[in-house]
């Protein structure tokens, strides 16, 4: 099972980064934090560690906001894998960005949490403080079940610290 994960999370990262080529500045993100926070059999809590990427080339203004694609995906400490991609809203308050966002997605449970569908679908809330002049901390909250279209649909809260860096 590790080694389909490692050829799944190679390929796409591999597909990313041919995109990624001719762009100068991209928008990368690491996120380390807590996944199912809110698990009241308590089994099911664990760690998680992700990757996101932005290209500021896609950024759209429209009389709703400033919109991108959003792509990533993380790994749990209990091997479950969730890869994404979707919507993202940007807006800014001074240095303070709130960033709500979307993200269908494909989840694998490994020894985790089965969130009763391999697609699943991501709502977010993120707020980001600007640190440097390329870079950015922030904290996010999302949500993550499939819609009741799976055999079960228990759902998943989690909570990440994210750091944001243009490259």
């Amino acid at each position: 099972m590790r080694f389909k994960f490692l050829i799944i999370l190679g390929l796409f990262l591999s597909i990313g980064n041919l995109s990624l080529a001719d762009e100068k500045i991209d928008y990368i993100s690491f996120f380390a934090g807590t996944f199912d926070v809110i698990d009241k059999e308590g089994d099911d809590q664990t760690s998680l560690f992700g990757i996101e990427h932005k290209n500021p080339s896609l950024f759209r203004d429209t009389f709703l906001g400033k919109f991108s694609p959003v792509s990533g995906g993380f790994v749990t400490g209990n091997s479950s894998v969730y890869l994404y991609t979707g919507v993202e809203g940007q807006y800014g308050l001074g240095p303070l960005k709130i960033l709500p966002s979307f993200t269908p997605g494909y989840y694998q449970k490994g020894d985790g949490k089965d969130l009763g569908s391999v697609l699943e679908f991501k709502s977010e809330i993120k707020l980001g403080f600007d640190i440097f002049e390329n870079s950015k901390i922030g904290y996010s909250y999302s949500h993550i079940s499939n819609n009741n279209w799976g055999d079960t649909n228990p759902g998943t809260d989690n909570q990440q610290i994210t750091f944001s860096k243009n490259f």
